[in-house]
């Protein structure tokens, strides 16, 4: 009976310690996952480092070596006063400033569109002129704006973006009347026409001012008749300024002394650098009055000196007697483009073309025959009394 008490005992006592051990784990695991502090474990894999850099791109966008075209300088002007070809006296004025192209008047005759055309084109190489003024409506001024059967008009071979002329004529002649045909076809081109009133009053797009490049502005003046009638068909003509800083330079076409006075009364003149002579320098312009206005440094006359086409008075014939005495008072820079000869040619170059040029404010005269001043030359000693009345 102990015997079976003593093994009883054994076997409880082993099968306590069962109970107990595996009591022990159990309550280990349920007190693990109730403990809220445990944290999950820590990943210590971390992702690939990438050491692979995107190349960087040594090569920068192409260089343009292209440069712009080189625009003339808006400082840099030139007026140029032409020989026309022949032996009659009259009016071209070509005016260069910057990319702007201007024409004053296209004489003497038809034939003369080639001279014109063949110096212009040295300058003008687009076949474009910006500005074409018309002073008025004598054949020495438009004749070779028209042209002929043989020499093609100014007005055919260029493109004329705006053409200012006279508001008032009492032309009937057929050179006008073909000189309107060609503007009005010109026009009907694409041409803008305005007349110098219109422009004076800023009416129908015209403009009293026109911008031709920085600080540079042709200013178109206020001529009485204008708007009213005279007699002497001179006394139309378009008067306008170029306006450059400081220098003006003035041009009056034909206009006579009458009309000067009305020109000082009815505008405020400044004093300028240039002026060209009115009327080829005939007797009847370039008056005290304006001169005493405008006390011009330089003054150039287009014409053919000593001709007798329109006087056999070798007094008034151009630049006249009266005009010497005048002007001398004034400068002794003045100019003259052609004079008279006996040859079957009929002229010959005494300046030639006159070139009066500003770069900087600073102006300069230079010609194709010679730069020698009017009052030097031999015509002008032999028939003249420079500075006397």
């Amino acid at each position: 009976m102990k015997k079976k008490k003593r093994i009883l005992g054994v076997l409880i006592a082993i099968l306590f310690s069962l109970v107990f051990t595996t009591g022990c784990q159990f309550l280990v695991f349920i007190d693990i996952f109730n403990d809220k502090t445990t944290e999950p474990p820590v990943v210590t894999t971390e992702p690939p480092i990438v050491t692979t850099e995107p190349p960087i791109v040594t090569t920068e966008p192409p260089t343009t070596t292209t440069e712009p075209p080189v625009s003339v300088d808006t400082d840099e002007l030139s007026i140029h006063f032409l020989e026309l070809g022949n032996r009659y006296t009259g009016d071209s004025v070509y005016i260069k400033i910057g990319d702007v192209d201007i024409l004053v008047d296209a004489g003497s005759r038809k034939n003369s569109a080639d001279d014109i055309a063949n110096y212009v084109d040295r300058y003008c190489t687009d076949g474009t002129l910006e500005y074409v003024i018309v002073t008025h409506a004598h054949q020495d001024h438009i004749a070779g704006f028209v042209g002929s059967s043989s020499v093609e008009g100014i007005f055919d071979r260029y493109v004329c973006e705006t053409i200012i002329d006279f508001p008032r004529t009492n032309a009937d002649s057929v050179i006008y009347e073909d000189y309107i045909e060609k503007r009005d076809a010109e026009v009907a081109a694409g041409a803008k026409h305005y007349t110098a009133l219109e422009c004076y009053d800023n009416e129908n797009g015209a403009q009293r001012v026109y911008e031709l490049a920085e600080n540079v502005t042709l200013e178109i003046l206020y001529n009485y008749y204008y708007e009213n009638k005279s007699s002497n068909e001179n006394e139309y003509s378009v008067c306008f300024l170029i306006n450059q800083g400081n220098n003006h330079y003035l041009f009056t076409g034909d206009l006579e002394s009458d009309g000067e006075k009305k020109l000082i009364e009815l505008n405020n003149l400044p004093h300028c650098v240039l002026f060209k002579a009115g009327h080829h320098g005939s007797y009847t312009a370039t008056s005290y009055a304006l001169l005493d206005e405008i006390t011009p440094e330089i003054v150039c006359v287009t014409c053919v000196c000593g001709s007798d086409e329109y006087t056999d008075d070798v007094d008034n014939m151009f630049p006249s007697q009266a005009f010497c005495s005048r002007v001398s008072a004034y400068t002794d820079r003045v100019y003259v483009t052609s004079i008279a000869t006996d040859d079957d040619k009929g002229y010959a170059s005494l300046n030639g073309t006159i070139v009066v040029s500003s770069k900087g404010g600073e102006v300069s005269v230079s010609c194709s025959a010679s730069d020698g001043l009017f009052k030097d030359s031999q015509w002008c000693l032999q028939h003249r009394d420079w500075g006397e009345s």
